[in-house]
C-alpha cells in the first residue's frame, strides 16, 4: 500500500478534451523525455471551459445512475404497496359480502331477537367485534391508498430529477463539441477494441458518485521522488499495467496547469524505450490498443479525458476528435501530438 505524501502546489486548470487543441512548440526528443503542455490563449481558455464541462458532465452522470437506483427502489415499494393494497380491499370485499349475505343485526335487532340477558351480551360483544374488524379493515385500506400515493410522488420525482440529468449531459455534450469544432477538432472514427479487457471498476461512493480525490499517493513512476497522484489515477495506472500495458509511463510532474501536477494523469508510452518517435508497427499497435482500452474503461475508471496520434476522446460523448496542436502534419511533433505516447486524465 503506497504511503500518502504531501501534496505539491494545487493546479489552476484542467487537462481536458482539448489537449487535442494543443498550439505548442517542440520539445526534446530523448527516450524519456517527457511531453510538455505551453498552450495558447485561446487554447487555454478554451480547456478552462471544457473542464467544466467534462466535470459537470461525469457528476450528472454519478447523479443520474443514483436517480436510476432510487427510481428502481421506489418502484419495488410502489409494486409492494400495489400489492397489499389489492390483498386488503379483496379482503374488505369477501367480508362485506359475507356480511351482507348473512344479514348484519343492528343493535335493534339483537335486542329484539335475544331471548334473555345472556344472549343479549353475546350478540352485542359479537356485533362490537364485527364493527371493530371492519373498521380496521378500512382504516388499513385507507393508509395502503395513501402509501401508494407518497410512492407514486416519490417515482416521479425521481423521473422528473433523471430527464434534468439528461438535459444537462445532452447540453454539456453540445457544448464540448460545439468547442472542439471551433478549434479544428471535428469528429473521427478513432480507436476500438471490442477484445480489450474489462478494468476493475474505480471506488464509488455509496449512492454511485465520484468520492473527491486529492494528490495524496506516492507516484509509482517517480519512486525516488515525492511526486503523488490520486488514489484514482493510481487504479487506472494498475489497472492498465495487469492488463498487459507496461511501457514506461510517467504521471505527475510539476507545472500549474491541467492534471498532471494533480496528480490526475498518466502519459504512457508507445515504445517500450520510452517517449521518442511517432511510434509505428507495432509501437503503433499497441498505442492504438491502450487507446481503446481506457475509452472502453472509462466509466469504471473515471476516465475524463485520452489523447493519442492527433486525436482525442473525452467522457462528454460525441467519440474521438482530431486535434491541432501546431498546425503541421501530424506527427511533426510527437510530444505535442501525441504520437509518441498515449495521454490519460482522470476525475
Amino acid at each position: 500500500m503506497p504511503t500518502p505524501v504531501r501534496s505539491p502546489r494545487p493546479a489552476s486548470l484542467f487537462a481536458l478534451l482539448v489537449a487535442a487543441v494543443l498550439l505548442i512548440t517542440g520539445f526534446g526528443t530523448s527516450a524519456y523525455a517527457e511531453p510538455n503542455e505551453i498552450p495558447s490563449t485561446k487554447v487555454g481558455q478554451a480547456r478552462q471551459a471544457l473542464e467544466s464541462a467534462a466535470g459537470q458532465y461525469l457528476e450528472a452522470e454519478a447523479a443520474l445512475a443514483k436517480a436510476k437506483k432510487e427510481q428502481s427502489t421506489m418502484n419495488q415499494t410502489l409494486l409492494a404497496a400495489e400489492n397489499r393494497y389489492t390483498r386488503v380491499r379483496t379482503s374488505v370485499a369477501k367480508y362485506a359480502a359475507e356480511a351482507y349475505k348473512s344479514g348484519r343485526l343492528g343493535v335493534v335487532g339483537v335486542m329484539l331477537n335475544a331471548n334473555s340477558p345472556d344472549e343479549f351480551l353475546t350478540r352485542s360483544a359479537a356485533l362490537e367485534k364485527m364493527t371493530a374488524r371492519d373498521e380496521a379493515r378500512i382504516s388499513e385500506l385507507v393508509q395502503v391508498k395513501a402509501e401508494i400515493s407518497a410512492a407514486k410522488a416519490a417515482v416521479d420525482a425521481s423521473v422528473k430529477e433523471q430527464a434534468k440529468h439528461l438535459g444537462e449531459m445532452a447540453k454539456l455534450r453540445k457544448a464540448a463539441d460545439k468547442a472542439l469544432s471551433a478549434l479544428g477538432g471535428g469528429a473521427t472514427l478513432g480507436w476500438v477494441d471490442p477484445d480489450s479487457p474489462l478494468a476493475i471498476p474505480a471506488k464509488r461512493n455509496a449512492d454511485g458518485t465520484w468520492p473527491k480525490e486529492i494528490c495524496s499517493i506516492n507516484d509509482p513512476t517517480r519512486p525516488s521522488s515525492s511526486a503523488c497522484i490520486t488514489p484514482r489515477t493510481l487504479h487506472a495506472y494498475e489497472q492498465a499495467r495487469e492488463d498487459g500495458f507496461k511501457r514506461y509511463t510517467s504521471c505527475w510532474r510539476p507545472g500549474d496547469m491541467y492534471e498532471h501536477p494533480k496528480g490526475r494523469a498518466c502519459d504512457f508510452s508507445a515504445a517500450a524505450g520510452g517517449f521518442g518517435g511517432t511510434a509505428a508497427g507495432g509501437d503503433r499497435t499497441y498505442g492504438n490498443k491502450l487507446a481503446a482500452y481506457f475509452v472502453k474503461n472509462a466509466r469504471a475508471l473515471g476516465v475524463m479525458y485520452v489523447i493519442w496520434f492527433c486525436q482525442v476522446w473525452t467522457a462528454t460523448g460525441g467519440g474521438w476528435h482530431r486535434y491541432s496542436p501546431t498546425g503541421a502534419k501530424c506527427g511533426d511533433s510527437p510530444s505535442a501530438d501525441h504520437t509518441d505516447h498515449v495521454h490519460l486524465s482522470v476525475y
